[in-house]
């Protein structure tokens, strides 16, 4: 006679049994929406691409405006530097050395023309900056929403980043910053190469955590800023020409100060006019020089403020340095006399690596900026006439986004001093 025994069957059998085939469907899942992710990224920046290429090269828009900085302004460079010579005495170079390399790089492909080489090569560091994202979400902390940031920005600018040189910075400073988290000195390397190809991407240091990885990192900068001006004074004449010809700017029609003046001359307050010199469109008449010496001196609260920030903060996150530089260079681009278009790369790319990270501060002021780069699309090139010709749209336009971007810098240095500079508490280990 069988017997069936009436005592509960072992919980743990099960549990040791049946979970690796589970285990397996989840994995392949995960797997398989991982790649299904990466290929609608893919598809999406292809597309997204091409139609930003074909509205750079079918006048969509007014994209002549747009082609004529390569076409003009970089092609006379290129025709410079072709014979080991900086164009210091062109009142329109404005940029270190080292972005010489840049203005020359078209010859790695001498089978397109220059303008065709030159987009080409802004293209693949498009495709290279969104590489760097994605692979950064990888991390334990990663989050898609930085590389989907910079997948979306990028074409509501139309055909603008293709025919500006600042994608290639901006993928500089984002390398930088990418590599500081387990590289310091890599990513001091890298952050003194874009110091030597447009200053700014020297900003990305400052908020490397306090101890060997700051030493390293600017130790690291502050060697290959040297070497590569060496290189560059060796082959070029004047290396330095350039600080002539910044230190002359006045307000740009676009910046912070221009909306001031525009506001002012569209309520006929100030007797002024827009002339075109220094590579832009900027105001003449009186009160135009106590506004560029203001806004001189609101960099350099800012920077005091960022110093102040820096001496303070005594907690770090591995989103820190993120949330630090994307609020740097908002201190320096608002307070700026010049806000070109293209500026806005810069603050979508930094802005795209705070949400590589679930840990930043930052999200809110990213979506701000997306908001504030769909209004700069609208200034140049859709509105631009407007903006010249100081109409009430193109008043209400250029106030509302450079309001914008200010309550967004404001914003953001509230967020990364509260969640960094805590009261009464000792300096975190892994930042002591």
């Amino acid at each position: 006679m069988t017997t069936t025994s009436s005592l509960p069957a072992d919980p743990a059998a099960p549990a040791a049994a049946a979970p690796a085939p589970h285990r397996r469907r989840r994995s392949f899942e995960t797997a398989a929406r991982g790649r299904g992710a990466l290929l609608g990224i893919g598809g999406f920046w292809l597309a997204s691409r091409a139609a930003m290429l074909w509205m750079l090269v079918n006048d969509f828009f007014s994209s002549n405006l747009v082609r004529v900085e390569v076409t003009a302004t970089y092609h006379n460079w290129y025709d410079v530097l072709s014979t080991w010579t900086l164009p210091q005495h062109d009142i329109m170079w404005q940029y270190p050395p080292a972005a010489a390399a840049v203005f020359l790089s078209p010859d790695l492909l001498p089978f397109l023309t220059y303008f065709q080489a030159f987009v080409a090569l802004t293209v693949l560091c498009d495709g290279v900056v969104l590489l760097g994202l994605v692979r950064a979400a990888r991390r334990s902390d990663g989050s898609m929403a930085g590389a989907l940031l910079w997948l979306v920005a990028l074409p509501m600018m139309m055909a603008t980043p293709f025919a500006r040189y600042d994608i290639q910075v901006t993928l500089l400073a984002v390398f930088a910053l990418l590599a500081l988290r387990s590289r310091p000195r890599a990513g001091g390397v890298v952050a003194g190469i874009g110091a030597m190809v447009k200053v700014w991407p020297l900003l990305t240091l400052l908020g490397t955590p306090r101890g060997r990885s700051t030493r390293e990192a600017l130790v690291a900068a502050a060697l290959s800023c040297a070497a590569l001006l060496a290189v560059f004074a060796a082959l070029f004449s004047d290396t330095f020409g350039f600080l002539g010809n910044q230190g002359d700017r006045g307000v740009q029609v676009e910046s912070l100060g221009g909306s001031v003046l525009m506001a002012a001359r569209f309520l006929e307050l100030w007797p002024g006019w827009i002339d075109f010199q220094y590579g832009a469109f900027e105001y003449i008449g009186p009160y135009v020089p106590d506004i560029a010496r203001a806004s001189l001196a609101l960099t350099a609260v800012g920077f005091l403020l960022l110093l102040l920030w820096r001496v303070r903060a005594n907690h770090w996150t591995s989103a820190t340095p993120f949330d630090a530089a994307l609020c740097a260079i908002m201190v320096f681009t608002v307070t700026s006399r010049v806000i070109s278009p293209q500026y806005m790369i810069w603050l979508l790319g930094l802005a795209a690596v705070c949400l590589t990270s679930r840990n930043t501060t930052q999200r809110p002021v990213a979506w701000l900026l997306l908001a504030a780069n769909a209004l700069t699309t609208l200034i140049f090139p859709v509105w631009y006439a407007d903006i010249l010709a100081t109409s009430a749209l193109g008043t209400v336009l250029l106030c509302l986004r450079n309001g914008l971007l200010l309550y967004a810098t404001v914003w953001s240095v509230v967020r990364l001093w509260k969640a960094t500079v805590l009261r009464g508490r000792a300096p975190d280990a892994a930042a002591a």
